[in-house]
């Protein structure tokens, strides 16, 4: 009787848990599926520091922004002065047909006369064509000249000890009466010389990407107005850029 339960309990141990090959099998098939997840985790967490990255940018570009009108951050010294549209290389505002001549028509009874019309020629373009944007200003070879945003908050052109973001502003100038000022962001751990948007190429990072972003690409590039108490429409107006068939009024 004690010799038959220990038989039975001796069965029932080598039937119970797992065996080495067993548990191989199981390590294997773990291994295959965290392979099969790890360029899923490791895209989730790159648009994660990217996004971030981009959002912390954007802050340091208004700040920088708040700082110049408060006038608690000195205005950049770089100034990009803007020749007038002519003929040969015209601001445009968008394609627009051109309009035929039309003749004179004399008056007929209850009829008025009908003025001659000139032909209007034809406008092409793009709005990148008239629109002053950053796209004016030249991309930075090296850090001098740049405005370093630190992580306490300061934004300095000399302390970069704890350098986040790189700034480089610019004052671009098409009348007086004030200034559009450009702004690109670039990462502090920026691969110089570094790149920029051109009127044919966008070249500012996405928050969305398969990698952890270009370093020589800005993060932000974008423009403002800076007006002062002396700024009129038409300075406000022209300073946005003019298409040849549209005026400031």
């Amino acid at each position: 009787m004690i010799k038959r339960k220990q038989q039975q309990v001796s069965q029932t141990s080598d039937e119970s848990g797992f065996t080495i090959i067993e548990s191989l099998v199981a390590l294997l098939v773990v291994a295959i599926l965290l392979t099969a997840i790890a360029p899923v985790i490791v895209l989730a967490t790159a648009t994660r520091v990217q996004s971030r990255r981009v959002e912390l940018a954007t802050q340091a570009a208004k700040t920088f922004i708040d700082g110049i009108r408060t006038g608690a951050i000195t205005a950049p010294s770089a100034v990009t002065t803007l020749t007038a549209p002519t003929s040969d290389a015209p601001r445009r505002i968008s394609d627009v047909a051109a309009i035929p001549a039309v003749a004179a028509v004399a008056a007929t009874g209850s009829t008025p006369a009908i003025p001659a019309v000139a032909a209007i020629p034809a406008v092409t373009g793009r709005p990148q064509d008239y629109l002053i944007n950053t796209t004016n200003m030249a991309a930075p070879t090296s850090a001098t000249g740049l405005y370093c945003f630190n992580q306490n908050g300061t934004i300095s052109t000399t302390d970069c000890s704890s350098n986040q973001f790189y700034i480089q502003a610019g004052q671009i100038i098409g009348v007086k009466d004030g200034y559009r000022l450009g702004i690109r962001v670039y990462r502090a751990d920026a691969d110089f010389p570094l790149i920029a948007s051109t009127v044919d190429t966008k070249y500012t990072q996405t928050p969305f990407t398969a990698g952890l972003g270009s370093r020589k690409a800005p993060l932000i590039e974008m423009t403002t107005d800076i007006s002062n108490t002396t700024t009129t429409f038409q300075a406000l107006c022209q300073r946005l850029g003019t298409a040849t068939n549209q005026s400031c009024q």
